[in-house]
């Protein structure tokens, strides 16, 4: 009975139900579709990050990545080549010989990570070679090629087929120099790293070092990121004396971005909610004072205060089931369009690719998310409803019937 009572009464003001529901619809869409905007944005940089260089596992000497000196390479590196590419987890894997030091033009001087690679292997595990802009990717048999990223091109101010010159520290501590020619130009969504990574031969890399077996790191590409934990802790006991990692401990800012999402995505939402909250709580207590007549009728008649409070909530709770589904459609529909179709914010390119953002953005959103937000959506609603029903308690029978 209060059901069909609670109903009638909130079509019998349908504009003001209209702005209520409507202002669900909006805001659930909003909350939802800026969590599945900033997840797709941050899927995107990690995609990247993992696919461009970083790889699902890497393998170095203990002491590489805090000396990052080049006499620290892979113990027994061909055994555990040998055992990650007979691995049935592995899509492919990459031993690279690296450097650090500078690249020299004509016209300037930058400071750049060397990374010497066979091409094959390496570009089974990065994308680089898939975004040249000029000239082409290492080729095989040709030792003196180098190539570099389209920022440290700019850099430079050099173009396919200049001459650079490479510096150096070899394994003994001497500095070592070596001219190359750039074979091609790449750019990535990371201008960072298209001016601070540059890739060569590992074979002249190497023999330039003075360590012709020479492996500072192996990239790992997985089949399942899922097994990146498991193989990382087999190798770790299969080779005590090297240091496994998966891509979240080699990138841990990326890693807080995953394990802290919803946190924050939860916060967010809620703060938008809460802005609702007072919207609704205007609305139905607007609703209340214009049917003081009404509800002091209902009193004399017998309804008890009980019956009151429960249908002023019911009336709330009816706008909010109308409107969460309309939102959950519109959020289902745009979010599936802009992840096929993608946003355009080229706008902000230059600023997004210092941080290794894509200047397009798909948007995602884990179904799991939504069951959260629709409960923290009828919580608010729930709450809203309180003070008007607890205003129209305090109503008097006999007061409220001689109102107009």
């Amino acid at each position: 009975m209060l059901l069909k009572i609670s109903w009638r009464n909130i079509w019998r003001n349908k504009l003001r139900s209209g702005v209520v529901i409507i202002a669900l619809v909006i805001g659930l869409w909003a909350a939802l579709f800026m969590s599945a905007f900033s997840w797709g944005l941050y899927q995107g940089h990690i995609d990247d990050t993992i696919e461009t260089y970083l790889s699902h596992l890497q393998i170095h000497h203990p002491m590489y990545l805090t000396e990052k000196t080049p006499e620290y390479t892979i113990p027994n590196s061909n055994d555990v080549i040998r055992l990650i590419r007979n691995d049935t987890r592995v899509i492919a894997s990459s031993a690279r010989v690296l450097a650090s030091g500078m690249i020299t033009s004509p016209k300037s001087v930058s400071g750049v990570m060397i990374c010497g690679i066979n091409p094959q292997d390496e570009f089974s595990v990065s994308t680089v070679s898939h975004q040249v802009v000029e000239g082409s990717a290492l080729h095989e048999g040709k030792k003196h090629e180098v190539f570099i990223g389209s920022k440290l091109a700019e850099k430079l101010n050099v173009k396919v087929k200049s001459k650079i010159v490479l510096t150096f520290q070899s394994v003994n501590r001497d500095m070592t120099a070596g001219s190359f020619r750039i074979c091609g130009i790449f750019k990535t969504h990371n201008s960072i790293f298209d001016e601070t990574t540059i890739f060569v031969h590992d074979t002249i890399l190497a023999e330039m070092l003075g360590s012709e077996d020479a492996v500072h790191e192996i990239a790992v590409l997985l089949k399942d990121e899922a097994d990146s934990d498991t193989l990382r802790t087999f190798l770790n006991r299969k080779f005590p004396e090297i240091q496994a990692q998966t891509w979240k401990d080699l990138s841990p800012e990326l890693r807080l971005v995953i394990e802290s999402f919803n946190e924050y995505m939860l916060i967010f939402i809620g703060i938008i909610l809460l802005a609702l909250m007072f919207g609704i709580i205007n609305t139905m207590l607007m609703a209340v004072l214009e049917r003081q007549r009404e509800i002091g009728m209902l009193m004399a008649i017998g309804l008890n205060k009980k019956n009151i409070f429960i249908m002023i909530v019911t009336e709330t709770l009816l706008l909010v089931c109308i409107g969460i589904p309309i939102g959950l459609l519109i959020t289902y529909l745009s979010v599936t369009y802009f992840h096929t179709y993608g946003i355009d914010i080229s706008i902000f390119s230059q600023g997004l690719s210092a941080w290794g953002f894509r200047s397009r953005v798909y948007t995602y959103l884990n179904y799991n998310f939504y069951i959260p937000v629709i409960l923290l959506t009828i919580l608010c609603a729930l709450i809203s409803s309180i003070y008007p029903a607890y205003r129209a308690l305090q109503y008097r029978p006999s007061e409220a019937i001689r109102k107009i």
